[in-house]
């Protein structure tokens, strides 16, 4: 007699910012046959940026994980489509233009543009920042006029975008980035069960701000 399934589960995972290491262990800490859910900001600040695109990459061709498109991904996206001098001012600005170099970085620009912005499971919804309440419409960018209008209409949303030390709860919308790039904790949450595993963050770009302070 074959085994009743258990119901799916996910994780909805932070923004993970070039942590690759941290999403490696992160990884192997979830169980196999979960999906996995990437909310968005996957590149920028991190030391080893090329490197999670490209294992975020393969989590999602494997079918085992969606990546959702975060205002760092749109940012990079836009600028290299666009040929005028503040595309390329953007890009002189971005870490992960500076690590990867234009081809490379081209070679991956379909690929950003193309990421969906949001996730629906039963009861609960992942995007990378919330929804315009005029619109409600996903918006990459928004904070507090989405916290202060959600009416639940959409079950409980499961975000990034606004670091802080724990994952918290504003009512019926999760708040799941913990600073893994600034020396905090990379978190993935399920919103099936509440349960949350977390694993350290790159100390990296911590450390780099303190020695710029001391210099």
């Amino acid at each position: 007699m074959t085994p009743p399934s258990r119901p799916a589960r996910h994780w909805v995972i932070g923004d993970v910012h070039g942590c690759a290491e941290s999403l490696q262990q992160l990884v192997r800490q979830l169980p196999g046959d979960d999906r996995l859910v990437l909310c968005g900001d996957v590149i920028n600040r991190g030391p080893r940026i090329l490197e999670t695109m490209e294992l975020a990459w393969s989590l999602v061709k494997s079918g085992r994980a969606v990546w959702l498109q975060g205002n760092h991904e749109a940012d990079l996206a836009a600028a290299l489509g666009r040929d005028d001098r503040e595309s390329r001012r953007n890009l002189a600005g971005c870490d992960t233009y500076r690590q990867l170099g234009d081809r490379t970085c081209r070679r991956w620009e379909q690929r950003l543009a193309s990421l969906p912005s949001l996730y629906p499971g039963r009861g609960w919804i992942a995007t990378h920042a919330g929804f315009d309440p005029h619109t409600w419409q996903p918006d990459l960018r928004i904070r507090q006029p989405f916290w202060q209008a959600y009416d639940g209409r959409f079950g409980d949303v499961v975000i990034g975008h606004t670091p802080g030390p724990c994952v918290r709860r504003r009512g019926s919308i999760v708040l799941i980035d913990t600073g893994a790039c600034y020396g905090g904790t990379l978190s993935a949450y399920c919103p099936e069960t509440g349960a949350v595993r977390q694993v350290a963050g790159s100390r990296d770009r911590l450390q780099r701000s303190l020695a710029a302070r001391q210099a």
